[in-house]
Parts: C-alpha cells; sequence; structure tokens
C-alpha cells in the first residue's frame, strides 16, 4: 500500500515545501520578492524550483499509476498543505501553476506515451516546465523575470530526479525474486 501511495504524497508534499523553500531559502531573497539560487548560466531562480523538478517526474509517475485523477487529487492534497505555509498569492501562483502545467502535460504525455516512456515523459516535462514557470511567475511576482532561470532549473531537477527514480526502480526491480 504505502509502494503505491509512496508518488502521491511525495508530490503533494513538493508544493508546500517549494512554497516554503521560496520565502525561506536561497543565496538571494529578493525584498517583497522570492528567495533565489543559482542555476548555472549566469541565471537565478526561485528556490522551490529545486522540488517542482521533481514534482514533473513525480507527477509522471503517478500518472502511469493512477491516471489523471490521482495526479489531481495529489495536487489538492498538495494545495491544503500548502495553505498552512505560503501566503494566499503564492499558494494561487503554485496551484494555477500546477493546474495549468498538469493540462499541458497530459496533452502532450498521453499521446507520446504511446511511442515510448521515456519520449513522453521528456517531452512533457519541457512543455510542463514552460507552462509552470510562466503562469506561477505571473501571478506570484507580476513578472517573467526568472523565466530562464525557471526553466533551467527545472530542467536540472527533473533531470536528477528521472535518474534517481529510474535508478530506485532498477534496483527494486533486480531485487525481487525471479522465478527459476
Amino acid at each position: 500500500m504505502l509502494r503505491r501511495m509512496l508518488p502521491f504524497l511525495l508530490f503533494a508534499a513538493t508544493i508546500p515545501a517549494a512554497n516554503w523553500l521560496i520565502g525561506n531559502v536561497g543565496s538571494v531573497c529578493v525584498p517583497s520578492g522570492p528567495c533565489l539560487i543559482p542555476v548555472g548560466f549566469g541565471l537565478m531562480a526561485p528556490s522551490g524550483v529545486l522540488l517542482v523538478g521533481l514534482a514533473l517526474v513525480l507527477r509522471d509517475w503517478i500518472n502511469e499509476r493512477h491516471g489523471a485523477t490521482g495526479v489531481f487529487a495529489a495536487l489538492g492534497v498538495g494545495a491544503v498543505l500548502s495553505a498552512l505555509f505560503a501566503p494566499p498569492t503564492l499558494l494561487l501562483a503554485s496551484v494555477a501553476a500546477f493546474v495549468l502545467a498538469e493540462l499541458a502535460d497530459y496533452g502532450v504525455y498521453q499521446p507520446l506515451r504511446k511511442r515510448g516512456l521515456a519520449l513522453a515523459v521528456m517531452a512533457s516535462g519541457v512543455v510542463g516546465a514552460l507552462v509552470d514557470s510562466a503562469v506561477f511567475l505571473l501571478i506570484a511576482f507580476g513578472s517573467l523575470d526568472y523565466m530562464g532561470g525557471q526553466f533551467v532549473g527545472k530542467m536540472w531537477a527533473s533531470a536528477i530526479a528521472a535518474v534517481a527514480l529510474h535508478t530506485w526502480l532498477v534496483a527494486r526491480r533486480n531485487q525481487e525474486p525471479r522465478p527459476c
């Protein structure tokens, strides 16, 4: 049961955790704005980007196991939890960004899934990251100033999360007893 719920719980937890990071952790914290981290190529991004990259991978994992209904249920749990930690504007920005990004992601993921999981995850991750970044930044901060950093940070975090998840799944599969 826990194994089936793990991606759901992790995804739900990334939403409040990312919102908390944005307001509390970074190498620079902008007054009345986000705390920022460097993501490479001279770009900065709100620190929550690290967990949103993980959320994009977890979202695809949930979609594989529970479909869109599972993704939206986990999003709802994450939104409720986030309401405990985030100011209303940040809460609205993150929920709107996740919902619209999920719809865009789903529109790309489902047709490509038939052609292969890796292609579906990569393409939907790029589309989801772009939509999520634009919607979140516009609602939360009223500008797209950190769009490049948001996108690069999400791609780094998504790649790291995807490799870690793949490695974990392969290790688990190799540990399962095989019939003789």
